[in-house]
């Protein structure tokens, strides 16, 4: 039997008789990167928002290591392991790159908000923000201000402070949005690092990288899911074609 960390069963979540997500029933299954994709407006930031308890389903449950987490309220949530990349990506764009994960680092210890404390008390945290650093291969530019930084580099940075909280889920959504080619390879290449040893649930419009790096892909349209299965599996759905119609069909036969 598989190992699976995350799994929703009937997942629904209503708003005034529109239905965003429909009965969905997800299996992620433990080490994978498991990736969600679907046409706009197919329901993915709902999930989302719903696996992260920002919105609160209408029915259905969620389970995490086969417990219980429907009523869990956000910061449970992320204390039990589950991490979403923009919930803690402390990017302050007047502190340097390392700043920003140590603050991050903060936050694992309880003392996020002691911002009055002195430098001295706080370079305890920069040989772990350095590893970190040098996880998503940003440690030249540890001492750069945040706001000079590249945006593909940037997103590597929500990435090492996200790795900060000791995610066992993590959950990237759109990781690679609004970035040019070069960043996409870039940060592709980087979230396959960093998911050794961890499980990694994205949401993606780009096939190119869920081609590249997704074990599993679960395509939603109008709220439930219309196909599961591996990348050749799911591009090669007659269904799944038609979702997506057109160009952005033709993409997923042909990743770049």
């Amino acid at each position: 039997m598989p190992d699976i960390i995350l799994e929703t069963d009937r997942l629904t979540k209503e708003f005034k008789g529109f239905t965003a997500v429909s009965q969905v029933d997800l299996q992620v299954q433990r080490g994978h990167i498991h990736a969600l994709i679907g046409p706009n407006g197919a329901g993915k930031t709902t999930c989302f928002n719903l696996l992260t308890k920002f919105l609160t389903p209408s029915s259905g449950r969620i389970l995490f290591n086969g417990r219980d987490i429907t009523g869990a309220r956000p910061a449970q949530i992320a204390r039990m392991g589950i991490i979403r990349s923009f919930q803690i990506s402390a990017v302050f764009p007047h502190l340097t790159v390392l700043q920003n994960v140590r603050i991050g680092l903060q936050r694992a210890l309880g003392t996020s908000y002691h911002f009055w404390r002195s430098e001295r008390s706080l370079r305890q945290l920069d040989e772990r923000a350095m590893a970190l650093l040098e996880e998503v291969d940003l440690g030249s530019f540890a001492h750069t201000i945040t706001a000079d930084l590249p945006y593909g580099r940037k997103r590597a940075l929500e990435i090492a402070t996200t790795l900060g909280m000791e995610p066992e889920l993590m959950l990237l959504d759109e990781p690679t949005q609004g970035m040019g080619h070069e960043d996409v390879h870039r940060v592709t290449a980087l979230i396959k690092k960093v998911s050794s040893g961890r499980t990694i649930l994205m949401v993606e419009h780009n096939m190119s990288v869920v081609a590249g790096i997704c074990d599993r892909i679960s395509v939603l349209q109008r709220g439930a899911v219309l196909a599961e299965g591996s990348y050749a599996e799911v591009s090669s759905n007659p269904q799944v074609m038609e979702a997506y119609m057109g160009a952005a069909a033709a993409s997923l036969d042909k990743p770049h």
